[in-house]
């Protein structure tokens, strides 16, 4: 299995690899199928994330708008599905209240997908740079929406315990370039096939390993740049069916210090992650 490993855009993945749409069988061996799409979408006045999730034959979706002027944050996780669909290049909520529609651009040549052999299985990941557009409703109140955005599709048999730490976001650079990242430890981070990956105005580079601290404050390149995360406001979630739990804090905030090659924030939005699941 450790012929699978893989970095690059896609081409020449490895073929024995059932990389979504195409379907991996429910169970391999002990391990339940996992999948999901999570898209986050970054600003200064409003960030959003939603997400479809598949564990064997339970289902999750979640979504998530934070109004950073206005202080408020809107939010619902459900076991049950139809109020999300992230599917294709466009994110659509209908929950209540609230209303996402948005129109998702990748960038060309942003792809980034990872295959890490697990045992003898794999997870797979794919990530993308995009633009969003289009508008939020709250109750009767219409935003419109320009951000970065980041599609985050994931598949595989990840292991029966996984617990991972994330620092995803996007900004601009003092030199005016858009600058995005994706930085993880605990899933998909074996070198030299890791996915920790800077995107700057849409070009991907490898980071390499990072160190991300457990109080979701600070995130660490290989080199020493580092990138300081103020939280404006967290999210919390349990979930416990005896078979399947899931523990995770995911504050929204803001970003500032230095990335990879010594390059400065001028600004940055994004989130942040400590996710523990048995699965």
């Amino acid at each position: 299995m450790h012929d699978l490993a893989y970095r690059g855009d896609g081409t020449g993945r490895p073929s024995a690899v059932w990389i979504p749409p195409s379907t991996a069988p429910m169970v391999r061996g002990s391990t339940l199928r996992k999948c999901w799409r999570y898209v986050g979408v970054w600003g200064p006045t409003m960030s959003l994330c939603a997400a479809q999730v598949k564990v064997g034959p339970i289902g999750q979706e979640f979504w998530a708008v934070w109004q950073r002027g206005a202080g408020v944050l809107h939010q619902r996780t459900r076991m049950s599905g139809g109020r999300v669909n992230a599917t294709g290049d466009r994110l659509v909520v209908r929950d209540g209240r609230v209303s996402i529609d948005l129109q998702l651009v990748p960038v060309v040549g942003a792809a980034v997908e990872v295959v890490t052999p697990v045992g003898a299985a794999w997870t797979w990941t794919r990530k993308v740079v995009a633009h969003a557009s289009g508008e939020v409703h709250i109750g009767r109140v219409r935003y419109v929406v320009e951000a970065a955005a980041l599609i985050d599709d994931n598949g595989g048999f990840h292991p029966r315990r996984t617990h991972w730490w994330w620092a995803a976001g996007a900004g601009t650079l003092t030199d005016g370039r858009a600058a995005a990242w994706n930085a993880v430890v605990g899933l998909n981070d074996r070198p030299p096939n890791d996915e920790n990956t800077l995107w700057i105005d849409g070009v991907p580079q490898q980071t390499g390993l990072v160190s991300i601290s457990r109080d979701l404050r600070s995130t660490t390149f290989d080199g020493g740049r580092v990138l300081s995360f103020t939280t404006d406001v967290e999210r919390l979630r349990r979930m416990n069916f005896v078979v399947l739990r899931s523990t995770y804090r995911s504050p929204f905030g803001t970003f500032s210090g230095t990335l990879p090659g010594g390059l400065e924030l001028a600004e940055g939005y994004g989130v942040m992650e400590d996710h523990s699941a048995v699965w």
